[in-house]
């Protein structure tokens, strides 16, 4: 059976994280398999971003206010749904999701929701205020759009969970689905020498790498402090900094790296794309993520596809997951946290460093490539098409 499905999501701008990358791995993964797949989003046409896709990009911006309005996106809606088997929200709080329940709530085609963590109590706890404003919204939009949709869609056990925790009157058919990325293409050693020859001060080095958003929520201040405690017992270790600075937080933890005196041996590249960030994991013998909130972590998965071993906070939703397949390591998202987890890596023998990196593709290839994500998507939506036929 082949389906033909939509994506609906704000932006497709790959420094908002994620989600945008998400939607580009599933949906080239399902076009593969020989599904039909289209996408809409509220950002203006972009020609470079749209030759990146196998697939049809309908821009329906602008989009106005935080909320992202996009008047055209209802009239869009209404006359295309017809078309498509199901449509796939992905991300809530803006209006793409509301608008969605309020065209197909009575309608023949089935939506289904990806809440990308955005129902973690962790943001009940950081941002009270914005949760009470969210808790007076809710019952009017969010809450509505997750019960009447045909499954609210989870990357984890663990966010399942957690998406319970947030707010009263909570009700949705969960369904946990695979989500990944595409395994790493191309040449590994010239990948890696595009990276070193532009950062030649990290050849021959132990790198760690932390790539994603500079953002508070990732621990980066922690990660600095942990690493801090550890450098000065190996000379020949280096932390890399990768990835965009989207709230001017960068400069606050450089100054920070001075003042812990380890600033000449912490290397900040900015976002990293293509071949130099598969060159940039190729060059790392761990990669860290001590986040305080992450839904799934797709530089997790990219790094396990690479080889690359992940040491995670337990805030890291499929840190389980990792556990159970003995692909890195996990600790608590504190400073005491992420320097035992240095600790106990540098601490490691070199056969036991060698033993957990055997394991990371093996925990790839069964959890988070694109492939499986792409065929448990599709098998969803082909069930929910199912049990239309026979209601």
């Amino acid at each position: 059976m082949t389906i033909r499905y939509l994506h609906v999501i704000h932006s497709l701008d790959p420094r908002g994280g994620g989600p945008a990358e998400g939607v580009k791995q599933i949906s080239t993964a399902a076009v593969r398999l020989q599904h039909q797949v289209e996408i809409v989003t509220f950002v203006p046409p972009n020609a470079a971003l749209t030759a990146e896709y196998d697939c049809p990009i309908h821009y329906l911006g602008p989009s106005y206010l935080k909320y992202g309005y996009a008047p055209a996106f209802a009239d869009w809606l209404r006359s295309n749904a017809p078309r498509f088997t199901a449509v796939v929200v992905n991300g809530i709080w803006q209006y793409h999701s509301l608008c969605t329940w309020q065209v197909l709530r009575r309608s023949t085609t089935p939506y289904f929701v990806f809440t990308h963590g955005m129902l973690d109590p962790w943001f009940k706890r950081q941002y009270p205020l914005k949760h009470l404003k969210k808790s007076l919204y809710w019952p009017f939009a969010e809450y509505r759009v997750l019960r009447d949709a045909r499954a609210v869609l989870f990357t984890s056990d663990e966010e399942r969970d957690l998406a319970r925790r947030s707010f009263r009157h909570y009700q949705a058919n969960e369904v946990v689905v695979n989500y990944g990325v595409a395994p790493p293409s191309g040449d590994s050693d010239a990948q890696r020498e595009a990276f070193l020859a532009l950062y030649p001060g990290l050849r021959d080095k132990r790198i760690l790498l932390f790539l994603g958003r500079i953002h508070p929520k990732k621990g980066c201040d922690l990660l600095l402090g942990a690493f801090a405690h550890v450098a000065r017992q190996h000379p020949s270790l280096r932390l890399v900094m990768a990835g965009p600075d989207q709230v001017g937080l960068q400069s606050d933890l450089r100054a920070l790296s001075e003042r812990l005196g380890v600033s000449d041996v912490v290397t900040w590249t900015g976002m990293l794309a293509g071949d130099l960030k598969l060159g940039a994991l190729r060059s790392a013998e761990a990669f860290v993520l001590p986040s305080h909130q992450e839904n799934f972590g797709l530089a997790v998965a990219e790094a396990l596809a690479c080889g690359v071993p992940a040491l995670v906070s337990d805030k890291v939703n499929i840190w389980r997951e990792i556990l159970a397949d003995h692909a890195g390591l996990v600790s608590e998202d504190t400073l005491a946290g992420t320097t035992r987890l240095l600790q106990d890596w540098l601490g490691m023998s070199a056969a036991g460093r060698e033993a957990i990196a055997a394991n990371t593709h093996r925990c790839f290839q069964s959890r988070f490539s694109s492939t499986a994500a792409a065929r448990s998507l599709l098998s969803t939506m082909e069930h929910a098409g199912e049990q239309q036929q026979v209601a």
